[in-house]
Formats: C-alpha cells, structure tokens, sequence
C-alpha cells in the first residue's frame, strides 16, 4: 500500500462510524490526481465507500460482516462537519407524531445545506434543501410538528393539531404559535384558529 493509501486509510480508521472523508483532507500529500486515483482504488478494493461526489466513507464491521455506516450516523456528521442543520423529513415527523400511518419509502432529510444524494450500499439518502418554514425551530418537538403539518397539507391540519395540542408541552406548543410569522398562510391561518387568536 502506497503512503498516500496508508494515511488516507488511517485518517478513515480514526474517524467515528460515518464521518466523511474529502478529496481536499489529503491534498497536502500529493496532487489532486493522485488524490483522486488513491481513493478510487481504495473504493474499488472495498475498503472505502463512495457516498457521494467528493465524499468517501470506511464500512462498518460489524457482528455480520462489513456494512455501511449507519444513515443517522452521516447525518450527524454532516451536520457537524458542514454547520449544516439537518432535519428530517415532514413524513417521517408526521408518522413520529402517531399523525399517519403512511412511512415513508425514501430516505428524505432536509438540510440547511445544498440539496444531494447520498449512497450507503444499496440505500439511498436524499438530503433536500428546506424551505425556511421547514427548518423553523429545528429539532425541537415544535419544529418536529411544523413539518409534520406541512407534510399534511391545509385538508387535515385541523385534525392534526388537536393531536398535536394535546401532545406538545406548554413551551413547545407557545413556541409554535410565536412561529407563525415564518409559516405558510394557510398553516398560519390554521393555527391561529385553533388556538383562538
């Protein structure tokens, strides 16, 4: 193994179970292209994955042989690599939330970010760029619902909210209603209805 493949190797081995490694970490022990070659032989071999364009990953041993690094696991680390703030998605917080029973088929989340597709074996990732509404609040119950109910749609917020309601704490329910002003019209309009203003 090259010294090029070496310390990409122990760059890779040192990072926690999803963090992403970039072309540009390892530009300081050679050109790009051979930068770029190391990596794809490195993939090729198996011993790095390929997620997306620029960003490689080590499998995961684990008790069942090799396997991608978890989904959450490169959520998380995208977030803390790139001061993204990720989310997921308005399905999968509605189905969270006991608002649905629908669960989702694709893997959505949404990002603060720039939108893209990930690859994690034979699953794909998508992270789509969320509008301001959707990022509201991030991950607190709050924002968690706000997406929910923006999955939903005008027809059946009202329902949802008298779940929602009765769910929230106090706090996270007044930190909805403060959200309003960044909120679609018509979810706007909902919530006000229902709490009375």
């Amino acid at each position: 193994m090259s010294p090029l493949a070496q310390a990409v190797m122990s760059a890779a081995e040192s990072l926690p179970e999803g963090w992403l490694l970039s072309p540009k970490a390892f530009l300081h022990l050679g050109s790009r292209v051979a930068v770029d070659q190391t990596l794809s032989r490195l993939t090729k071999e198996g011993r790095l994955l390929r997620v997306a364009r620029g960003a490689y990953a080590r499998p995961v041993q684990g008790r069942f042989g090799e396997r991608p690094p978890a989904a959450e696991a490169v959520v998380q680390a995208i977030e803390a690599g790139n001061a993204e703030v990720v989310v997921a998605s308005g399905a999968v917080e509605a189905n969270a939330l006991g608002l649905t029973t629908q669960v989702p088929v694709k893997e959505v989340y949404l990002t603060s970010g720039p939108s893209r597709r990930l690859r994690l074996g034979n699953r794909e990732l998508y992270l789509k760029h969320g509008t301001r509404s959707e990022m509201v609040l991030g991950k607190r119950p709050a924002g968690k619902a706000i997406r929910a109910l923006l999955w939903l749609g005008p027809e059946q917020a009202p329902t949802a909210l008298q779940v929602l309601k009765s769910q929230l704490e106090a706090q996270e329910w007044e930190a909805l209603l403060a959200a309003r002003a960044v909120l679609p019209s018509w979810m706007a309009r909902a919530v006000s209805r229902y709490a009375g203003v």
